[in-house]
């Protein structure tokens, strides 16, 4: 076995969408997957649009040298898809010499995404042109072998898949759970279930500055401690809330989380605010409702101002919603934890996989030696 160039094994495919037969327009990112396009396709003619078909690749030469990556992904789903006409549509010649499969696993390492960088020209978009990807050489073992490296890596990635559905289901049960007893429960005004908190930084004892994503998550603040007056910021304790008033601009989402672990501070204009008896609302039970999308567009459509649109603290008071009994609560919040517990897992899962690429393929390279 020697190293081959890659273009004596692949070649371009143009198929049109001229049709309209399929409407599932993807686009690829720098992970080298699919994902659904954000473009506004309104007045887009989608004729012009090229098909993907499984067990071909979607290839974008633009911009390989500015991310540093070889934005290359192999559609593996059974329905066809469109993508840019911007995009390479590349297929294999003869699957009883290159494996699709194997040929994504030589690209799925950082190796190989460095030397595209080393060769993609010297344009504004440093790109990496079809007749330079297809001088690239790559080990393509006897057909067997790459038939048995390429099970071993697909047999970790089904695994991984099939626990991530399991996960749906969790979070059917948790959204499902949540809607029933907003149907069939008299809903309660929060008012009387919440109380603000506004203790300062006085003494200067904590130092964990921390914001609000959109995601609903505390994150570590970039802001410089060091140039900042902490005296004023607001404490927020574990099983607290903080939110930001100001929904304008926020992706249509409110930024508002629970605090679980060590406390923390928040910007002086962030909403601080607590549970005031946990024994009949559990602060979980109520972030679970504030998590839902439902909620999302609740807060904007009750916002108001002007330049810059707010969900202010008497918004907040007027919310209704179901209080089950603690024992209902603390049943779906049992489950929702078992999900978050799960996602966790499952991402350390992927982050275990995805190194396995270039460990397989190091075994092809010695092989040579």
């Amino acid at each position: 076995m020697s190293y081959k160039r890659i273009g004596d094994y692949i070649h371009l495919v143009d198929n049109r969408n001229k049709n309209l037969a399929v409407t599932n327009l993807l686009g690829i990112n720098i992970t080298k997957n699919f994902m659904p396009s954000v473009a506004n396709i309104s007045e887009t003619d989608l004729s012009k649009y090229k098909i993907i078909h499984k067990g071909q690749f979607a290839y974008s030469a633009m911009q390989v040298g500015r991310d540093e990556t070889i934005r290359l992904a192999l559609y593996t789903e059974d329905k066809p898809a469109i993508i840019s006409p911007a995009y390479l549509v590349i297929e294999v010649n003869d699957q009883n010499e290159l494996l699709p499969e194997y040929m994504m696993m030589w690209f799925q390492r950082p190796e190989s995404d460095r030397y595209g960088w080393f060769i993609s020209d010297s344009s504004v978009r440093a790109s990496l042109e079809w007749e330079r990807l297809c001088d690239i050489k790559i080990p393509i073992p006897d057909i067997k072998e790459q038939r048995k490296y390429v099970a071993l890596y697909q047999g970790l990635l089904n695994n991984q898949k099939s626990y991530e559905k399991s996960l749906a289901d969790l979070q059917l049960i948790c959204d499902t759970y949540i809607e029933n007893l907003i149907k069939t429960e008299e809903p309660k005004v929060l008012v009387d279930y919440i109380e603000q908190s506004d203790e300062r930084n006085n003494n200067l004892k904590i130092d964990n500055l921390i914001g609000i994503s959109v995601n609903k998550v505390f994150m570590p603040t970039k802001s410089n401690k060091e140039k900042l007056d902490l005296s004023n910021y607001k404490i927020v304790h574990p099983r607290e809330f903080g939110y930001v008033s100001v929904t304008s601009r926020n992706g249509e989402k409110i930024s508002i989380a629970l605090l679980d672990n060590e406390a923390g501070l928040v910007s002086s204009t962030y909403t601080v605010f607590r549970v005031i008896d946990t024994s009949i609302l559990l602060p979980e039970f109520l972030f679970l409702f504030f998590k839902r999308s439902e909620f999302d567009r609740y807060a904007r459509f009750n916002s108001w101002g002007s330049a810059r649109e707010t969900f202010d603290w008497a918004d907040m008071c007027n919310v209704k919603l179901p209080i089950p009994d603690i024992k209902v609560q603390e049943a779906i919040v049992t489950i929702y934890h078992t999900l978050e517990t799960r996602k966790r897992i499952n991402e350390q899962l992927k982050s275990t996989i995805k190194p396995l690429c270039p460990v397989l393929m190091k075994g092809v390279v010695e092989s040579l030696t």
